[in-house]
């Protein structure tokens, strides 16, 4: 039976623990309505130009024009992994890292081999992670987690387009979590490049093209459709991430705080035990002492 001071030391650190776990459940409620207001608005837009891309990719006849819905063989592969800066969010982070680590072994072992798999990471989790066991990471851009901007994105994504389009890379794609609510993440591998349009089973091609009219001409509005586009979608990968984590913290921190509440008061039942037999064995030795004394 543990001692009624080393209990109570032990309940002072639980609720010292549970107070810290409450405010950061509070600070991150705080934070995801921010980022989900971002992600929600981002969304109906970044799904629209996705759409128009795909469907004006899909109707171009000079090859030339279009370079980034050539479908290559697999030889060079980037992959952009999005993680956080910070844990105690849960399975947030270990889930993607999963996630990349799998995809790298089912589908690009013979790259990584090779040494043609490159790799962007965003969040420091995955960038201490991969740079620790070697992996080529070529970038790292840790504070686009804390201060998310399209002015600093914009130019990383402009030159991983020109390097796609010289040949360095034939494929590349994004893993994250896609914000669903506070409590679900959903985990995404998301292709990047190639632009690849996918058909429904029930749907033909002819069926998804538009008559568009071009204005003033077809390669002007690719030259700067496409560009936009994929740094729309590359910065909604971003957001999404972030309101997945802060989603992600919170939910774990609630269910801290829960958890320590439920210690407490497994610890108070074990104090007041404590205590009751202290109590008791006080009353038996002034009974044992009085006894002794009439004889």
């Amino acid at each position: 039976m543990p001692n009624l001071k080393e209990v109570r030391e032990r309940i002072v650190s639980v609720k010292s623990t549970q107070q810290i776990t409450s405010a950061m459940k509070m600070v991150s409620a705080s934070k995801l309505r921010r980022a989900q207001n971002a992600i929600l608005k981002l969304r109906p837009y970044a799904a629209k130009l996705k759409e128009i891309l795909i469907n004006v990719s899909s109707n171009l006849d000079n090859i030339e024009e279009n370079t980034f819905s050539i479908e290559r063989s697999p030889e060079k592969v980037l992959l952009i992994v999005i993680t956080s800066n910070r844990g105690l969010c849960g399975g947030f982070n270990s889930n993607i890292i999963k996630a990349t680590n799998l995809l790298i072994n089912n589908q690009y072992a013979s790259q990584l081999k090779k040494g043609n798999l490159s790799l962007i990471t965003i969040g420091k989790k995955a960038s201490e992670y991969y740079k620790k066991r070697s992996y080529q990471v070529i970038e790292s851009h840790n504070d686009w987690i804390d201060s998310p901007s399209f002015d600093k994105i914009a130019p990383v994504v402009e030159k991983i387009m020109i390097e796609y389009s010289k040949g360095a890379y034939d494929r590349i794609e994004i893993v994250y979590n896609q914000f669903k609510n506070a409590v679900n993440q959903v985990l995404v591998n998301e292709l990047f490049l190639p632009i690849v349009s996918v058909v429904p089973k029930d749907a033909t091609k002819k069926k998804l093209k538009t008559d568009f009219i071009y204005e003033p001409d077809k390669q002007e509005i690719i030259k700067e459709l496409i560009p936009k586009s994929l740094k729309i979608q590359f910065y909604k990968s971003i957001l999404d991430s972030i309101a997945s984590e802060q989603g992600a913290r919170m939910t774990a921190m609630h269910q801290a705080t829960e958890n320590a509440s439920e210690i407490i008061k497994g610890l108070n039942l074990a104090y007041n035990k404590a205590r009751q037999a202290a109590i008791t064995k006080e009353i038996l030795e002034i009974v044992s002492g009085a006894e002794a004394l009439k004889q």
